[in-house]
């Protein structure tokens, strides 16, 4: 059964911090790059800096409208396990790739980014399944 929103202030605070805290960082990693990161570094790497924060914003609400309008179950889960993942792992190695980090880096990219679409996958196994 779905939940309304409101419930969720009295629901799980784990839920709550993974609303709040990609959304957040997402906000805060592209002020950097917008900021503090022009000029230092390349315009190549700058573009992949800006690609990480897209992508981590986009996923960040998929996470947010996951917990907050889908009933809990496997799928659910799924779909959070996959976003939170894929953020982490696509995201996180682009952030360090245009930080200079070693290009071997770069091999958890695409892991993260079969995460983000087993997690958009899941999500739609949620939102078409039985309702009860």
């Amino acid at each position: 059964m779905k939940r309304p929103v409101h419930e969720l202030r009295r629901g799980k605070s784990h839920e709550r911090f993974w609303i709040a805290v990609p959304g957040a960082s997402a906000v805060a990693l592209g002020a950097i790059g917008a900021h503090l990161l022009q000029g230092r570094l390349a315009p190549t790497m700058l573009a992949v800096w800006q690609t990480a924060v897209q992508f981590q914003f986009w996923h960040a609400l998929a996470l947010a409208l996951t917990l907050l309008a889908l009933p809990d179950g496997q799928a659910r889960r799924t779909a959070c396990a996959g976003f939170g993942f894929g953020m982490l792992l696509f995201c996180g190695s682009l952030y360090a790739l245009a930080l200079g980090a070693p290009r071997g880096i770069g091999v958890l990219t695409p892991l993260g980014g079969l995460a983000l679409m087993a997690g958009w996958i899941a999500l739609g196994i949620a939102a078409v399944g039985p309702r009860s």
